[in-house]
């Protein structure tokens, strides 16, 4: 197989996934620290699909390591296909839930006694970092 750029087990994958573990769990905390976020579904949605993300990316964080460790390419065609195939359905559903998330912090701006500005921040933080996973 041709190696390409960025691709499983590289370096530039590890930092990839890494980034986006790091942006997913940063998301999460800004949501559900202190924040009553489960009033809203589209929170919730952004809540269970940042926390489907950041293992999914985790493993894959591993498998890179393991990898770069070996200096030897992952180039199982099968697995290939199935990590490419789950990438593409958590990127679809992370950027719903983002999107989602920010389109309710949009209408809660509009009204101030049933979202605080500190609150809908945090709110608006949380799906910029999503958007950005």
């Amino acid at each position: 197989m041709v190696e390409v750029p960025s691709s499983v087990g590289t370096t530039a994958s590890l930092s990839l996934r890494l980034g986006q573990t790091v942006l997913a769990f940063g998301s999460l905390l800004f949501m559900t620290i202190g924040v009553r976020f489960y009033q809203f579904t589209a929170f919730c949605y952004l809540v269970t699909i940042m926390s489907l993300a950041i293992p999914w990316n985790l493993t894959l964080a591993v498998v890179d390591i393991y990898c770069v460790l070996l200096n030897q390419p992952f180039q199982k065609p099968r697995i290939l296909l199935v990590i490419s195939i789950v990438d593409w359905v958590v990127s679809v559903l992370a950027l719903a839930s983002a999107s989602s998330a920010a389109s309710v912090v949009d209408i809660l701006r509009s009204d101030e006694s049933s979202c605080p500005p500190t609150i809908c921040n945090r709110y608006q933080f949380a799906a910029t970092l999503a958007f950005l996973t």
